[in-house]
C-alpha cells in the first residue's frame, strides 16, 4: 500500500498506486519554465496514481536550476535532472531512463497544460488500450498572427487544432508533437529511445524525432491514438510568427532529416540524387509564379518547399563524410 502523490507533492490516500512521470525538457527558458511548472502544479490527479514531475535541464546557462529548486521547497514530487549532451532527444532519453512511472508524459517549457490534461491522457490510454498517444495543442499568441499565417503552417509552431475527436494514429505523418504526447514506459524497452541524431539541438531548429519514434512504434505492431480532450496551450512568441523563422525551421529540419535518413538513388552529384535537381527547379518556378497571383499563404507555402530542397541538399552534401551516410 502506498500513498497517492498529487502533482504538488501532497498525499491523499493509501490505496495501491500506479505511477506516472511528467517530463519537461528545457533549455534557456527559465522564466517560461516557471509558468509551466505553475500550471503542472494545478493538475488534477486521478485516484490511486502517484505522480512525479521531472525537469530535464539540457545544459542551460540561465537560472533554470534555481527556478526548479525554489519550487521543490514545497513540492516533493518535483525532480531536477541535468543532461549535458546538447539536444532534445538526449534530454528526453535522460528523462526516460530516470523516470519511475509506468506512463511517461512529455510537454515543453513553453506549454500550459489544462487542469484535466493528466486525467484525460491516462484515461484515454487505458480506454483504447493504447501504447502511446498525443493530443490537442492550442496556441497562445503573443501577438496577432499575420494574415499569411494560416492553419497550414501551424505544424511549424507545434500547434495542432485541426481535429478535436479521438482517432487512431496509424501513420507516422499523424505523429503528435512533443508538447503533448505520452507513452507507456515499456514501449521504449521494445523500440528503443529517441534518435539523438534528430531533433532540436540548442538553437538549431530541427525535428523528425517524434515522427521517427512513432514510425518504430507502429512498425512494432503497437497501438497509438490521438486524444482530442487531452489538451495543452502552447505559447507562440512573436519572433516565431515570422517568415524568417519558418524558413529557418524548414531548412534546418530538412537538413537534419537528409543527414539522418538519406535519399534513395544511385546516380548522384555531391551525394545528391540527380532526380532532385529538376524537382527543385520546378519548385523554384512555382514559387516565383505564385508571387504574382496566388494568395499570400499559398505563395509562402511554395517558398517553404524551396527551402525544403535547400536544406535537403545541404544535408546530403554534408552526409558524404558522415558516419551515418
Amino acid at each position: 500500500m502506498v500513498a497517492t502523490t498529487n502533482a504538488d507533492g501532497t498525499s491523499t490516500c493509501d490505496e495501491p498506486a500506479r505511477g506516472c512521470s511528467i517530463i519537461v525538457c528545457t533549455y534557456q527558458r527559465a522564466n517560461s519554465l516557471r509558468e509551466t511548472l505553475a500550471s503542472l502544479k494545478q493538475l488534477r490527479i486521478p485516484p490511486n496514481w502517484a505522480v512525479e514531475v521531472m525537469v530535464v535541464d539540457n545544459n542551460s546557462s540561465d537560472h533554470t536550476r534555481n527556478v526548479v529548486e525554489e519550487q521543490r521547497a514545497d513540492w516533493p514530487a518535483l525532480r531536477y535532472e541535468f543532461e549535458p549532451a546538447q539536444g532534445l532527444s538526449h534530454a528526453r532519453n535522460h528523462g526516460i531512463a530516470a523516470a519511475q512511472g509506468e506512463i511517461i508524459l512529455f510537454t515543453d517549457d513553453d506549454v500550459l497544460p489544462e487542469t484535466d490534461w493528466l486525467e484525460q491522457t491516462i484515461a484515454g490510454l487505458d480506454r483504447y488500450d493504447s501504447d502511446a498517444c498525443g493530443g490537442y495543442i492550442a496556441p497562445i499568441w503573443e501577438a496577432p498572427p499575420p494574415a499569411w499565417l494560416t492553419e497550414r503552417f501551424y505544424g511549424f509552431l507545434a500547434v495542432r487544432t485541426d481535429r478535436e475527436d479521438d482517432y487512431p494514429i496509424d501513420s507516422p505523418s499523424l505523429a503528435p508533437f512533443g508538447a503533448n504526447m505520452a507513452f507507456r514506459k515499456a514501449v521504449f524497452d521494445k523500440v528503443g529511445l529517441f534518435d539523438t541524431e534528430r531533433g532540436r539541438k540548442g538553437k538549431v531548429l530541427a525535428s523528425g524525432e517524434d515522427g521517427e519514434m512513432f514510425e518504430r512504434i507502429l512498425a512494432a505492431g503497437m497501438k497509438a491514438v490521438f486524444l482530442g480532450k487531452s489538451r495543452v496551450r502552447h505559447k507562440v512568441e512573436a519572433f516565431r510568427m515570422t517568415k524568417a523563422y519558418i524558413r529557418r525551421w524548414r531548412r534546418q529540419t530538412s537538413r537534419n532529416l537528409a543527414l539522418s535518413k538519406g535519399m534513395p538513388g544511385s546516380r548522384r552529384i555531391f551525394n545528391i540524387p540527380l532526380y532532385l535537381f529538376p524537382q527543385f527547379l520546378r519548385a523554384v518556378w512555382r514559387m516565383l509564379s505564385a508571387r504574382l497571383a496566388a494568395p499570400a499563404d499559398e505563395a509562402f507555402n511554395r517558398e517553404i518547399i524551396v527551402f525544403h530542397f535547400i536544406g535537403t541538399f545541404e544535408g546530403l552534401f554534408k552526409a558524404r563524410t558522415s558516419p551515418r551516410a
